[in-house]
């Protein structure tokens, strides 16, 4: 198997193609899901950005209340999800016929944003918590949550994962090992990875995850000194691989 890397533009002009009248539904099949698994990742990764951007409120110990409630992490997400896709979340609509958006992703993308506000409600405690700085709502513990409940609920899986993760449950399968090995070698950008595996019967997109300047704090320099979460710093620098975002779709549905 011959692994590639799809960039964005790229896969448009592709995805517009095989949605034609002329290609197969094979091609259909796997360009619709191909699409949903990007968008899902952006997603995912939009919302993960969120919580980096409101870090310092939501670790502030003076302060009590943040009014970073489900609503105002719900909206900023939707402009996040906007930047990275031009894809306007608040007119998505299940009968809209756009290219740019297949059906299943507007069945999709709206499941995860449900999800994603869940997990935001239900760290409000924890948040709002006053005289504690560092309160371990972060975009990885964010990530890890909304996927997790997403993923329940939807007959795509979509998770977090590493090379060597904190968290146990983001532990890679085979097939992402290999991946993640693969893209440690390739430099930063907004490509990833897409195949098809199990004979054809389901899809599996890794969209890489890189340090950014904000993570070093945590995953940094001095390898292997304790960082305020407890874990031990894997002495990274900007621009490192740090993980990736997994979707795995079956093309087999009934």
């Amino acid at each position: 198997m011959v692994r590639r890397l799809w960039f964005p533009i790229i896969l448009l002009g592709l995805t517009l193609g095989v949605w034609s009248a002329q290609a197969s539904p094979p091609e259909r099949l796997r360009a619709e899901a191909e699409e949903t698994a990007r968008l899902l990742a952006k997603l995912l990764q939009a919302g993960r950005l969120v919580i980096e951007q409101n870090q310092p409120l939501i670790d502030d110990p003076h302060k009590g209340e943040k009014g970073f409630t489900p609503d105002v992490f719900d909206q900023q997400l939707r402009e996040e999800f906007r930047k990275k896709t031009d894809i306007d979340l608040n007119t998505l609509s299940a009968k809209q016929t756009d290219f740019a958006v297949p059906p299943l992703a507007r069945e999709l993308l709206p499941a995860l944003i449900e999800a994603s506000r869940e997990v935001v409600r239900d760290a409000q405690v924890v948040i709002n918590q006053r005289g504690i700085g560092y309160k371990n709502f972060i975009p990885a513990t964010y990530g890890s949550q909304a996927a997790a409940r997403f993923s329940k609920r939807s007959h795509v899986r979509l998770k977090q994962t590493a090379l060597t993760p904190r968290n146990p449950k983001n532990e890679p399968d085979e097939y992402e090992s290999s991946v993640l090995r693969w893209l440690a070698d390739r430099p930063n950008s907004e490509a990833y990875v897409s195949e098809l595996t199990e004979s054809g019967r389901t899809l599996r997109v890794i969209m890489p995850i890189y340090y950014m300047r904000e993570c070093l704090a945590c995953h940094g320099e001095p390898k292997g000194e304790w960082d305020i979460s407890g874990y031990p710093r894997e002495g990274a620098h900007e621009g490192d691989l740090a993980g990736a975002i997994s979707v795995r779709i079956p093309l087999d549905r009934p």
